[in-house]
């Protein structure tokens, strides 16, 4: 009789390996869902037995939502009617956060108490090592900076890139312009999220006589950056602005510690999309939000 071979593989260890694969996805996922946290903060946040209530005048889905971070030893029900209630008395719509990790069975009670699905979300990540980056011309230190940021970078087709470590208010009032930011109340608290963000910062922009038409801003945490922010004028767009925006962080952030890069796009933005696989981004997760 023939004794079984030692390399034969089981289904025993292909159920293995699976759940090993599983369970390291689940925290990769709970890893960037966390430095998304870090890099997003919101105007006001309540943590309420493992929920965070964030709002921000409903400035973005995500700083205007609940998120699950910690386990729950209230009723679900109670939780969600207690959410309602804040939300109300905001006098904005309830928006919850909806994230591989959490239970399906959860996202189904929202779906029959009427909650439709908004701003589905894909995360993508890269390994700074398979980046295809928009090839640079050269650097110029004029300003010295925390970080030893260049000042400007230069690519073809004399595009030039500018850079800076902290977020200003011209940057921010040239971002107001780019996404159409107008309310007066989003335009005065605003600017105080983004210099909320308690890690370290690529802030870029392109110019033309002196008017931002291109932003991106890289939030580098721990050995990931994050790119957000990504926005181009109208008139401006099919010129590599948006690559060079993103090539210009992605090639900072490395120099300075960055192993992997994360971004999320809303999903049917095929363009953008395309513009992120060209770089070496692959689809990791996606999220939803389930709003009432």
């Amino acid at each position: 009789m023939m004794s079984k071979s030692k390399d034969k593989i089981t289904e025993g260890d292909v159920i293995m390996e699976n759940d090993l694969l599983y369970n390291r996805k689940k925290h990769d996922i709970k890893y960037i869902e966390e430095l998304s946290l870090n890099a997003w903060p919101s105007h006001m946040i309540e943590l309420y037995d493992g929920w965070l209530i964030r709002f921000s005048h409903n400035y973005t889905y995500r700083t205007n939502s609940v998120e699950q971070v910690g386990a729950s030893t209230i009723p679900v029900e109670e939780k969600i009617a207690y959410c309602e209630e804040i939300y109300r008395k905001f006098q904005t719509p309830t928006n919850f956060k909806i994230n591989p990790l959490l239970d399906p069975d959860f996202d189904q009670l929202l779906a029959e108490k009427g909650y439709a699905i908004r701003h589905t979300t894909e995360v993508m990540t890269a390994d700074m090592s398979n980046l295809n980056l928009y090839p640079l011309l050269s650097e110029e230190f004029e300003f010295e900076n925390r970080l030893g940021l260049p000042s400007f970078v230069h690519y073809p087709e004399d595009l030039t890139v500018l850079l800076s470590p902290v977020i200003t208010d011209e940057w921010i009032q040239g971002l107001f312009h780019l996404n159409g930011t107008c309310e007066p109340t989003l335009r005065r608290i605003v600017p105080s999220m983004f210099k909320a963000i308690p890690k370290e910062t690529i802030v870029v922009s392109i110019e033309i006589e002196g008017r931002m038409v291109a932003s991106g801003l890289g939030i580098r945490d721990r050995d990931y950056v994050g790119l957000y922010a990504i926005y181009v004028a109208p008139s401006c767009r099919r010129r590599h602005y948006a690559r060079a925006i993103c090539s210009t962080i992605l090639r900072e952030a490395g120099q300075r510690g960055a192993k992997k890069a994360y971004l999320q796009v809303v999903k049917g933005n095929s363009s953008a999309k395309n513009l992120y696989t060209s770089l070496g981004f692959e689809d990791f997760y996606t999220y939803w939000f389930r709003s009432k």
